[in-house]
């Protein structure tokens, strides 16, 4: 385990996270203070459970909307149009050829070595 230290809200915060998530945590971190800050500018100081459950409830009304949105999105779309190749009998009776003279080759081969 990790611990780091972030700021939100101009408050310092000790957290623990697994190895290698620091900087994920940051980041999240980051975002809390994004919104904290917009709630100090139009709001003044709040105490500090407030403020976090503030900026939490805005962060999850964003996500929200944009989940909202991606579903709309995945509705709307047209699906993606997948073309697959068709081999002509032609080339497949070739191929089909080749093979059975390239194993009675081989089959000789292993005759004259035996």
């Amino acid at each position: 385990m990790s611990d780091v230290t972030i700021t939100i809200g101009g408050r310092e915060f000790r957290v623990s996270c697994r190895e290698g998530e620091e900087e994920h945590l940051r980041t999240a971190a980051a975002l809390l203070d994004g919104e904290a800050a917009a709630l100090a500018e139009q709001i003044g100081r709040l105490p500090e459970a407030r403020m976090l459950l503030m900026a939490g409830l805005m962060l999850a009304d964003r996500t929200a909307e944009l989940e909202r949105e991606l579903v709309a999105a995945r509705a709307t779309a047209e699906p993606e149009k997948v073309e697959v190749a068709v081999i002509p009998d032609s080339v497949t009776d070739t191929l089909a050829e080749i093979a059975a003279r390239a194993e009675a080759l081989a089959g000789c081969l292993e005759e004259q070595t035996a």
